[in-house]
């Protein structure tokens, strides 16, 4: 009870005063307890205003980011997504209760295989988790309708807009390992991208091929 009390209050006040409006992204946030996706001794910050560490380097981004970023994409219950960056597996769960298939990858080993056993448990079976180079992205399962990427990368991955399908949406931060611009992109029916600069952000290095260096 006291956890929902916390999702309604963090709902309310982090997400919605925010901005962020589509109502199918707002009840995907009713239905995902964020407390299974933090470290237990994060458990009484589980709803707080920013990011927490996962282990390995890594976070769990703050949810209004999240809520931004799933916003952005407009997903539809017909749309097969990619998510580049499993981490926790949260945003994982956020957007497989919006998409009808998810398709994600992690670069950590035990990340991908604890997000797994996580969303299997939570009963999500419209989710698959591969460990791999996300800046090559899942390549067996193109085109995507959309794409979310997790991590910060110098630019865009040419993998990733090769295996965007026309009219697809992809949202990534881009810039240098400190600061980044969370931007998002349209490709049109020619195969032209638009994009949409939607604020400045901070994430963890994308690692890769074609992404930075570790």
């Amino acid at each position: 009870m006291i956890s929902e009390q916390q999702r309604e209050k963090m709902i309310a006040k982090q997400l919605v005063n925010r901005g962020i409006k589509d109502e199918k992204v707002l009840e995907s946030f009713r239905q995902v307890p964020r407390q299974e996706f933090v470290q237990d001794e994060d458990n009484d910050y589980a709803y707080a205003d920013g990011p927490l560490p996962i282990g390995h380097g890594q976070t769990i981004s703050q949810p209004y980011i999240v809520a931004l970023m799933t916003e952005a994409l407009e997903i539809k219950k017909t749309d097969r997504v990619m998510e580049i960056g499993t981490g926790s597996g949260y945003q994982t769960a956020i957007l497989a209760n919006l998409a009808g298939q998810v398709y994600s990858v992690e670069k950590v080993s035990a990340l991908a295989k604890a997000a797994d056993k996580k969303l299997k448990n939570l009963g999500y079976e419209n989710v698959q988790v591969k460990v791999g180079d996300g800046t090559k992205g899942w390549k067996k399962n193109a085109p995507y309708d959309a794409i979310m990427v997790t991590a910060a990368s110098p630019q865009v991955p040419p993998s990733l807009l090769e295996q965007l399908s026309p009219q697809g949406r992809m949202v990534i931060p881009v810039g240098d390992r400190y600061f980044q611009k969370l931007m998002l992109l349209v490709k049109t029916l020619d195969g032209e991208m638009k994009t949409i600069n939607l604020g400045d952000c901070r994430f963890v290095p994308l690692l890769g091929e074609e992404g930075w260096d570790s």
